[in-house]
């Protein structure tokens, strides 16, 4: 783990230099050492059909601001392609702009903590004013954002976006492996999160449900297969039981595995189920005291197949109640994007992420071993064990027939 932070960064547009936190602010890895020049491309939202348009090798892509996902997989064909440096336009006035800065203020000034990785990948994206897009291309951003792909060509600029960087601390993900048979090759994943927020002030955080009760579902799903294999009756697939650290600093345990080091080849990996906060009653059914459920978000969004092998899992054995609430993509807790299965789902890998909800005593000293519901804890694990029995069992992996959705 290593604290980087923003230590020169600027455009210059002819002889008008624009300054960060004035008229761009960046968000992200820059692996640059000085000042460097591009030439400028438009590409409207950098969808694959707008980005297949354009010539962006060593060249700078502007883009409009879409949702952070699809920004995110614009931004990564387009450093496919060739491009440099991608930036995005922030709001349509001064104001608008200004407020987008003082919003992000703390965080960019802070710098950033993440993983240390000689192969670091470029990932940083430049958000800029309307001031500085009107002197690249010439005009106003509503008539830019009504531009189709590769209509504008800007003026060339030298942008400079260097880094500091400082080694805080490592830490390690755990790994058990627990070999197939005929299908040893392919990979099913599951997963939790060992780390939980620590010590704040003199109050010792420790995380029973947060994630003491994923990490040991773990350990419990791992030892049923263990004595399966043992009994001979072991999984055709292999199955990898991995706790992972970091979670709760930006999923970097998981960003580890599937970004920098993965054991098993990605492609070989044919699911992730997800374990974090299994042990208690939250969400909806604190006030019914209801604690036959669980949420499930993301089984159906890459997968038709997995969603439906999950439901068969759950109506042939445990029997609870699956709610899909924060599986909506218009849910405004995000929940799909903040645990460790995000970092499979964003590689195509299907998953499910197992959950109940959030509950007074989230991210409080107060989330003690006393407070978990145990019966809950074990159903949950008993489900997610038939699942995993499912898909490392069955004749064909589970299909992918959403990634492009």
């Amino acid at each position: 783990m290593v604290s980087r932070s923003w230590k020169e960064v600027y455009v210059k547009v002819g002889k008008q230099k624009f300054i960060f936190m004035e008229d761009l602010y960046a968000i992200g890895n820059s692996n640059a050492s000085s000042e460097f020049s591009l030439g400028i491309e438009y590409g409207g939202a950098g969808t694959p059909a707008e980005l297949a348009s354009l010539s962006l090798k060593g060249k700078g892509l502007v883009l409009r601001e879409t949702e952070p996902e699809e920004l995110r997989k614009a931004a990564a064909a387009a450093r496919e392609q060739g491009a440099r440096a991608i930036f995005v336009l922030k709001g349509e006035t001064k104001e608008a702009f200004k407020e987008a800065v003082e919003y992000n203020a703390y965080y960019l000034k802070r710098g950033y903590r993440g993983l240390s990785n000689p192969r670091r990948p470029e990932t940083v994206v430049f958000y800029i004013s309307p001031a500085l897009a009107k002197t690249i291309f010439g005009k106003e951003v509503p008539d830019i954002l009504k531009a189709p792909a590769g209509s504008l060509k800007g003026k060339s600029i030298a942008l400079q976006a260097t880094m500091t960087e400082k080694i805080e601390f490592s830490s390690e993900n755990v790994l058990g492996f627990l070999e197939g048979t005929d299908k040893k090759d392919e990979v099913l994943v599951i997963t939790a999160h060992y780390d939980h927020i620590g010590k704040r002030g003199e109050e010792i955080n420790n995380g029973a449900d947060d994630d003491g009760s994923g990490t040991v579902s773990v350990l419990e799903i791992a030892q049923a297969f263990a004595q399966a294999k043992a009994a001979g009756k072991g999984p055709r697939r292999s199955i990898l039981f991995m706790t992972v650290a970091g979670e709760e600093l930006g999923l970097y345990g998981s960003q580890y595995y599937a970004d920098f080091d993965p054991v098993f080849p990605l492609q070989n990996t044919v699911a992730n189920l997800n374990i974090d906060m299994v042990g208690r009653i939250g969400g909806d059914y604190i006030e019914i005291n209801e604690p036959n459920y669980v949420y499930l978000i993301g089984s159906d969004k890459l997968s038709t197949e997995l969603h439906q092998l999950s439901e068969a899992a759950n109506r042939e054995t445990v029997g609870l109640k699956l709610d899909y609430k924060y599986n909506d993509e218009n849910d405004p807790n995000r929940f799909y994007y903040r645990s460790d299965h995000y970092n499979f789902a964003k590689n195509d890998i299907p998953i499910i992420f197992y959950f109940n909800g959030t509950h007074p005593d989230y991210h409080q000293p107060t989330d003690t071993v006393e407070k978990i519901h145990f019966p809950k804890l074990e159903k949950i694990a008993r489900l997610v064990f038939y699942t995993a029995w499912e898909v490392s069992n069955r004749e064909n992996r589970i299909r992918v027939d959403k990634a492009d959705k």
